[in-house]
């Protein structure tokens, strides 16, 4: 079931880590406010390609996480501006508060948990921060991808470090942040209370370390970069094809003599090889003869014949070829602006939702910068059109 339509979340967000939560949300049925300061606005909606020549706040980067969502601006260095902040979240009816701002300026901007829960007492504050509520160190992606030891595990065994292709600490931290919003609902939904919930980049990123810090401090065993190969199984590794890579993963010795069953890999039988440990120990070597195999077969008839035999196997794919795959194309969404015509291609959320399908898979275009001042602040807080005028005129919004 989707979240109630009546749902209504504020965030005052920029960059990945809070936007791709409040992504998650509209996905879900949610009402998504972003506000931004009305000279800066977010960095992200400069990064990229602008899909408009006039229209530089509107750039590729900022499209992915972002539709679906409505957009004010306001200034909360200035009075007036945290007063139209508390006046938002009690005539909108805001349930969520978000934002990812250092905590050294909640106060300031008059976001912290106790100023606001003043305004609502069972509102649902959420702060995203790189080390804790504690912290104002910044932080980005890669620079946890260090920290928390993803580079460290990630790239070729001779090789440096490497940063993963996505930012896996910045979407890890919303997901993560996106269940205890969940739980936050259920427990309003109990208690009629409120919550406060900080979710740091820190926590989410070591969280999935679960077999390296195991290994480690139990076992005395230092998992470290592989490349393409897996610490305990083999064959698994990315190997080449007539006309492309495949990557393909034995999990076990039953698939091993399944492997062996496949015309071609024959050759590749071996005492030393009954056993996964055997394998394991002379994985080099094993890795240059199954390339030798595979480097002579073309990818289509090689995944063919190794999904015949049951052996875990895929084409390593691009990311148009993956936008193609049938498994992805029909579950993609799109976003159209209403002024151009012009279509955005969205990645799909985890878990379809209700109301995606319900809309044809489509979400609201990504909102201009302060797109929705008038109608939020006019139609909906009913600030007259004059008194909106002087407050863009002084800064305010």
């Amino acid at each position: 079931m989707d979240l109630p339509e009546k749902l209504t979340v504020l965030s005052l967000e920029q960059a990945t880590v809070l936007p791709y939560l409040t992504y998650r949300l509209a996905a879900d049925g949610a009402r998504v406010v972003r506000v931004e300061h009305p000279v800066y606005g977010d960095p992200n909606r400069k990064v990229g390609q602008p899909f408009r020549p006039d229209e530089p706040d509107m750039c590729s980067y900022f499209f992915a996480i972002n539709a679906g969502k409505e957009a004010v601006t306001l200034n909360l260095k200035d009075p007036r501006g945290r007063k139209l902040l508390h006046d938002l979240i009690t005539g909108l009816g805001v349930d969520v508060f978000a934002t990812n701002q250092l905590p050294k300026n909640y106060e300031p901007l008059g976001i912290a948990y106790e100023q606001l829960r003043a305004v609502k007492p069972d509102l649902i504050w959420v702060g995203l921060t790189g080390f804790g509520p504690d912290s104002n160190e910044a932080a980005y992606d890669p620079i946890l991808q260090a920290r928390g030891g993803l580079m460290g595990l990630t790239g070729e065994p001779d090789g440096p470090p490497q940063v993963a292709g996505i930012p896996l600490p910045d979407m890890g931290t919303s997901e993560h942040a996106y269940g205890q919003v969940m739980r936050a609902l259920y427990k309003r939904a109990v208690t009629g209370e409120g919550s406060r919930i900080d979710v740091a980049m820190i926590d989410s990123t070591v969280s999935w370390l679960a077999q390296p810090i195991t290994m480690a401090r139990t076992f005395g065993v230092e998992m470290t970069r592989r490349g393409n190969t897996h610490e305990f199984f083999a064959p698994v590794s990315v190997y080449p094809t007539r006309d492309g890579y495949v990557y393909l993963a034995v999990g076990n010795d039953i698939q091993w003599h399944r492997l062996l069953a496949v015309p071609g890999f024959e050759g590749l039988a071996d005492p030393a090889y009954e056993t996964n440990a055997g394998r394991i120990a002379d994985v080099s070597r094993l890795n240059d003869r199954l390339a030798e195999v595979t480097r002579g077969v073309g990818t289509d008839q090689l995944l063919a014949a190794l999904r015949d035999a049951r052996i875990p196997v895929a084409r390593v794919q691009t990311v148009a070829e993956v936008c193609d795959d049938p498994a992805v194309a029909p579950k993609l969404l799109r976003s159209t602006d209403p002024r151009t015509g012009f279509e955005v291609t969205l990645a799909p959320p985890p878990v379809m939702t209700e109301h995606l399908e319900a809309s044809g898979r489509t979400l609201s275009f990504p909102p201009r910068l302060g797109e929705h001042n008038r109608a939020i602040y006019g139609d909906e807080l009913g600030i007259g059109a004059d008194g909106l005028d002087e407050l863009k005129k002084e800064g305010v919004v």
